[in-house]
């Protein structure tokens, strides 16, 4: 085939919008789908090879399997064994043990399942992944090594002629299956082979249904393309279902240039976009890194210095790795001692070396080992806290069997209810561990008014009619139950939008205190705990760089917990409680007069940036008075 200017040049419309909206999505909050871009150009070139084979009775699965390998491999094992000699330098050793298998999966072709179990791909801690971008490559991959068996399998019972109308139907059936469940499993639709294969197939119908256009209509058509490509970089946005419905603009578009076949526009073949069709490749490996990067430090006007290096690597990438004259694989017998299969073997084994070691946590010295170590969730929270209904009569209950405490409340909860099993334990007493993921007080909603309404109902009746539980310590995070999440709105505080909605919550929060305090000794309330601007081991890592001391790491001002947490200060403040309630104030001793801390004493309080540590939560537990213990309601003071 001859070098078709026209798809290096929706190469390089691919990438820039790809690297722009991962270094700022306000510039280009739909550049996410040049990552569609490159399926329909990659669908496209593999039906032609698969085709042509055919055709000439030429086509062998092994040498097609090869190239593939000689093309994708090196540049990626390179950029994973650069990302993890780095990692030894910079990563914690749970960072450093998540990047080992990152690595590994990577190399594989197995991310997208990785990273679709792990989270979804626009959330916070997509920024904390350094191989992320990866999972498209998975899906390639996957795509490589499934469709030439599948025609290979329809091509004696259909013939080369009507096997291209069995594409088409796979096409259209793919399509109707992504655009069904993008909205239903949107993680899923997103990250795996089975919901973005029609866009990949999409590109080989181009091939397969050639159009003839006369040199004016052929200009027209592919500044038609040109303008959905735009259309879906600035119009749809994280929020869309995706690959849904709207996918198809940009599959359309680009599909629409590679059959126009314009080889001297200027808007594809043009001094830019050429060379940077060429290293595409390259610059999508590289630029992911350096976007994680400058995140991590909070490096201002990262993107000015992120998006040059990310050309200059990715120039760098093509030049000495890409189009590097070593020995390439050219036959089965030939795999053992080809370059691309020992760099890539090399990667996979230092990323499984990493993760099996947990980090290599040796690196530290044992100060630092100990401020990691601090920063533990609970050791029962995968078991324990719950994401959807459970019934409440089967929550845990811990240390001890003799269970005379309860803690209730969202994910925020569930190092205090630890914390507080281990000194209750001390005594020979217990806990019911009652947690539900992001559950606001709804006690006096409807069923089904939330995912969770049901089950705080049950919690709640449940607590009472056990009579083995006689006090009890409720948590909630309320500034998110009341306004989402602040991570996306730091350090500004999200405006009350739906004041009816806020009222709703404290009164359902308000009437579980009292019918609860009305059947048990003691409640205890726990008052917000401050959201710090980012995760700890980030806080920590950017004074470690420096080797400024982490002995005490700011995470906010008391002015922003203040501000974040003023409608439910103001509410406990003023609530009319029984005698029975008492309240632990976390803000008066997480928190000076101007700041409040992340790290405090060389311990972290945190283990994210808003949930509590253990260290944290024991710190917490540690200012209920022993009386509060002891004689449940005898000590009607609060903290």
């Amino acid at each position: 085939m001859n070098f078709r200017y026209d798809i290096n040049g929706l190469r390089a419309i691919a990438v820039i919008a790809v690297v722009i909206f991962h270094f700022d999505p306000s510039w280009l909050p739909g550049g996410f789908a040049g990552v569609d871009v490159f399926f329909v150009i990659s669908g496209f070139l593999m039906t032609s090879i698969i085709f042509r084979g055919f055709e000439k009775s030429s086509f062998s699965l092994i040498k097609f399997y090869i190239a593939r390998a000689n093309r994708i491999i090196p540049a990626l094992a390179m950029l994973c064994l650069t990302v993890v000699l780095a990692g030894w330098f910079l990563l914690f050793p749970e960072e450093y043990e998540a990047l080992g298998k990152h690595a590994a999966s990577s190399i594989t072709f197995i991310s997208n399942f990785v990273y679709w179990q792990e989270a979804g791909y626009f959330d916070a801690a997509s920024h904390e992944k350094w191989l992320l971008h990866t999972w498209s490559l998975a899906v390639e991959w996957q795509f490589y090594l499934i469709y030439p068996l599948i025609l290979l399998a329809l091509k004696p019972l259909l013939g080369i002629d009507k096997l291209r109308h069995g594409v088409l139907v796979m096409t259209l059936a793919l399509l109707i299956f992504s655009i069904s469940t993008s909205a239903l499993w949107p993680s899923a639709s997103y990250y795996l082979l089975a919901t973005r294969s029609w866009e990949l197939l999409a590109g080989g119908l181009v091939f397969l249904y050639p159009v003839k256009l006369h040199k004016n209509a052929a200009r027209v058509v592919a500044w038609t393309g040109i303008l959905l490509i735009g259309l879906a970089y600035a119009i749809v946005d994280a929020t869309y279902a995706w690959p849904g419905t709207w996918a198809i603009v940009p599959v359309l578009g680009t599909a629409m240039v590679i059959m126009a076949g314009v080889q001297n526009s200027w808007l594809t073949n043009n001094w830019l976009f050429q060379p940077l069709g060429r290293w595409s490749y390259s610059i999508y490996l590289w630029h992911w890194p350096l976007v994680v990067f400058g995140y991590r430090y909070d490096i201002a006007y990262w993107w000015v210095a992120g998006i040059i290096l990310s050309v200059v690597f990715g120039f760098l990438s093509y030049r000495f790795i890409e189009n590097i004259r070593w020995q390439r694989i050219e036959s089965l017998t030939a795999v053992w001692r080809a370059k691309p299969v020992w760099i890539g073997a090399l990667a996979m084994v230092a990323g499984l070396t990493i993760m099996t070691q947990q980090g290599l946590s040796g690196r530290f010295t044992p100060d630092m080992q100990s401020l990691l170590a601090s920063m533990s969730p609970s050791p029962y929270r995968e078991k324990c806290h719950i994401d959807e209904y459970d019934n409440p009569r089967d929550a845990c209950e811990y240390e001890n069997e003799n269970v005379t405490w309860a803690v209730f409340g969202d994910s925020h909860s569930v190092e205090l209810a630890y914390a507080l099993a281990k000194r209750l334990d001390e005594q020979n007493e217990g806990i019911k561990h009652y947690t539900f993921s992001g559950c606001a007080p709804s006690l006096l909603q409807e069923n089904g008014t939330s995912r969770c309404t049901r089950w705080y109902k049950e919690a709640v009746a449940d607590i009472i009619s056990d009579d083995r539980i006689d006090n009890v310590l409720i948590n909630h995070r309320y500034s998110w139950t009341l306004f989402g999440d602040h991570i996306p709105d730091y350090p500004a505080v999200p405006a009350d939008a739906n004041p009816e909605r806020t009222a709703r919550i404290l009164r359902s929060f308000d009437a579980a205190i009292n019918k609860l305090a009305s059947h048990k000794s003691q409640v205890v309330i726990m008052y917000p705990v401050p959201e710090i601007a980012r995760t700890v081991p980030l806080l920590v890592a950017s004074k470690d760089l420096f080797n400024e001391s982490t002995d005490q790491v700011i995470g906010t001002s008391k002015a922003y917990y203040q501000k974040r947490n003023a409608v439910i200060l103001k509410h406990l403040n003023s609530a009319n409680y029984p005698d029975s309630v008492k309240v632990i104030r976390p803000g008066d001793t997480w928190c000076d007069e101007a700041k409040c801390y992340a790290v405090n004493g060389g311990k972290a309080l945190y283990f994210d940036s808003n949930h509590p540590s253990v260290y944290g939560a024991q710190a917490l537990i540690s200012l209920m008075p022993q009386a509060w213990l002891d004689k449940p309601g005898s000590n009607t003071g609060a903290l």
